[in-house]
């Protein structure tokens, strides 16, 4: 069921004092960073202060673990993350779960995203491994794209005949994803879940992966309960995540369904908006 987002400036039951808050999880693109992909200048030391007050940050990302990982090395240390939308998450490089493709499924979705070019569709994929991401494209165009969110990528000539465990197969459409690949991949979306997590991506994963699950997971082995979570989207890939605590909040730029769909709005990525709800609600000074 929908609920209707309170603005931040008037959060509906906020605590006069700071919010018992034990995690913090959130999206990256659209939600920290900016739209030029640069997070805010006040996150590490607001990092600094949660880890000194014992809240556990954890971005949730579409993007891979070597990439979330090189992101934060800095701060890496006892950080979860939570990579390609809740296939894979990991804490202090030791895997705490995965939900893995199997291998008939990932050569047909690459094959399917072959095939795209007969329909008009500019795309090209990307076979989301534990180790690496592999595409068959090497245009500079492509690859571009791949860069800013695979940082461990390879280009091979066959990506069905890859030996690596494959958690997700990404699609970058250089139209617009929702009106190009993803129609293209619906054949897919009665035995797996096929997800808009951009304007120019798609992810297709096993029905039971999504950032939510990967989430919940985390909430049970760490005994933190929704009431002590927070977290930040903007995009259709992260819904599930939000339903998974109570102090969900919508970017002021995210996707309208994301809006109806968190309990709160936050300002948007461009005004820094992760930093000061969590500097507001837990009583932080930046």
């Amino acid at each position: 069921m929908s609920v209707t987002p309170a603005p931040l400036l008037d959060v509906p039951g906020e605590p006069s004092g700071p919010a018992d808050i034990r995690l913090v999880v959130t999206d990256m693109d659209g939600t920290l960073l900016d739209d030029d992909k640069r997070p805010p200048a006040t996150l590490r030391p607001l990092l600094a202060e949660l880890r000194r007050r014992g809240v556990l940050f954890s971005p949730a990302s579409g993007r891979q673990y070597a990439t979330l990982a090189e992101e934060f090395a800095d701060v890496a240390e006892g950080m979860v993350f939570i990579a390609e939308n809740g296939t894979y998450v990991v804490r202090d490089g030791v895997e705490l779960s995965s939900d893995p493709l199997d291998r008939a499924t990932a050569a047909e979705l690459a094959r399917t995203v072959r095939g795209l070019a007969v329909r008009g569709v500019d795309a090209g994929a990307v076979v989301c491994g534990k180790r690496a991401a592999y595409v068959e494209r090497s245009d500079e165009a492509f690859l571009a794209e791949v860069r800013k969110y695979y940082v461990s990528h390879r280009v091979v000539e066959d990506v069905t005949a890859v030996e690596d465990e494959t958690i997700k197969v990404a699609v970058y459409d250089f139209g617009s994803a929702e009106q190009g690949a993803a129609p293209a991949l619906a054949p897919f979306a009665g035995s797996h879940q096929v997800v808009v997590s951009g304007e120019h991506w798609v992810d297709v994963m096993n029905r039971t992966a999504n950032k939510g699950a990967a989430l919940r997971g985390l909430q049970r082995e760490l005994g933190i309960t929704p009431a002590q979570t927070m977290v930040f989207g903007d995009y259709l890939n992260d819904l599930e995540m939000l339903d998974a605590a109570d102090w969900s909040f919508a970017m002021a730029n995210a996707h309208p369904d994301v809006i109806s769909r968190a309990r709160h709005l936050a300002p948007s990525n461009n005004d820094h908006g992760v930093p000061r709800t969590i500097a507001r609600i837990l009583g932080i000074a930046l």
